[in-house]
């Protein structure tokens, strides 16, 4: 058994112990094996960790339950990732409040050029359906390397899987409880489908309950994982915009259909236009726009004829991001094998030249 994978696993299991002090323990204990081994004395010293918490993780037997979820993940090919791993969403890993660990199962690339959440009720009408399946179908007829990512609930969210398959875009669902189930179950096959080219995200162990407040815990992976979100109809209350405010809360993209005043399940898209929680688009064009993506292959032109003009480290940096889309400075520094202030350097020059945009966080994209 891999003895580091278990004592990640059982951090991330530890009760009351959220993902933001479990990273604090890390960064000043150093490993999460050091975390099991500490006096609750050294605990106490960690920023956020008082005598309580220093006394939960002392008394806290989930050393065992680690154990039991790696044979669990190892007869029933589960893959795990930890925010410390290469393999951990960039997107995801940039967001505060980020799960410590993520549990996936398919073939999936989380790091694609381009992720959407789609989100919405869960009493989709006719209308509500027709706009994601266009939306899927012009996805795949523009070719984007695109990943769509929802909640794998009724309504909205399996119709953007089902779209997704239909026209061939990789899907991947994020649920609130642990890959040894499905809820709802009647959307078995779908996710078994989905795991083709695409698959299954929590952030849930096995066995664990459904709990409703799970859902909306599961919401900000759906926010987090995205470049954007896009609201297809919600009620005026409703999971969809709690997730669209969370997106908000990580400077992401939130995006609206409109509908009728009248309508019930439009209510909740014309209030987050109306209070400006997130901008109106009405087809793939208006999604084109705001995000930039019309632009792409002038720009690729444009800085091809720019590379002469190149440092041979900077041309590596351009490279780089041309093939990863997005990545942190220490990303970048550890891809090229460069100290981190001579890539922040490198940055500043390329966006002095107008060749990418700096992002919350220390990301960098190329225009």
């Amino acid at each position: 058994m891999n003895e580091d994978l278990k004592y990640k696993v059982a951090l991330s299991m530890l009760p009351n112990i959220g993902g933001i002090l479990a990273r604090n323990l890390v960064a000043y204990i150093g490993s999460a094996e050091g975390v099991f081994s500490q006096s609750a004395k050294a605990l106490t010293k960690v920023p956020g960790i008082g005598e309580l918490y220093a006394r939960t993780i002392k008394k806290s037997n989930v050393l065992p339950k680690a154990e039991q979820e790696l044979e669990y993940i190892d007869k029933n090919g589960i893959d795990i990732h930890f925010y410390t791993d290469k393999t951990y969403p960039r997107r995801l890993k940039s967001c505060v409040d980020a799960p410590l660990i993520i549990y996936t199962k398919g073939k999936m690339n989380l790091d694609a050029e381009r992720v959407i959440s789609i989100v919405g009720t869960r009493n989709a009408t006719e209308y509500g359906k027709s706009i994601v399946s266009d939306l899927c179908r012009e996805f795949a007829e523009r070719k984007y390397n695109i990943l769509i990512v929802s909640g794998l609930a009724y309504g909205i969210d399996i119709q953007a899987h089902r779209s997704a398959l239909k026209y061939d875009l990789p899907t991947v669902g994020v649920i609130a409880h642990g890959l040894d189930m499905l809820y709802p179950a009647i959307h078995k096959q779908t996710a078994l489908k989905m795991q083709e080219s695409g698959g299954i995200v929590t952030d849930f162990p096995s066995n664990s309950k459904i709990d409703p407040a799970n859902f909306v815990k599961r919401n900000r992976i759906i926010a987090g994982l995205a470049d954007a979100t896009i609201v297809v109809e919600s009620a005026k209350k409703g999971g969809s915009l709690i997730t669209a405010d969370i997106a908000s809360s990580y400077n992401r993209d939130v995006y609206a259909f409109p509908g009728r005043s009248g309508d019930t399940y439009s209510k909740g898209c014309n209030q987050l236009i109306r209070n400006n929680q997130a901008t109106l688009i009405e087809g793939i064009e208006d999604l084109e726009y705001f995000m930039g993506w019309e632009k792409t292959d002038k720009v690729e032109a444009i800085q091809s004829s720019l590379f002469i003009d190149l440092k041979p480290e900077e041309e590596r940096v351009v490279d780089l991001l041309k093939e990863k889309g997005e990545l942190f400075i220490d990303q970048i520094s550890a891809e090229i094998k460069l100290p981190v202030s001579r890539v922040s350097a490198m940055l500043l020059n390329l966006e002095f030249k107008n060749l990418l945009v700096a992002l919350p966080g220390k990301m960098y994209k190329l225009r």
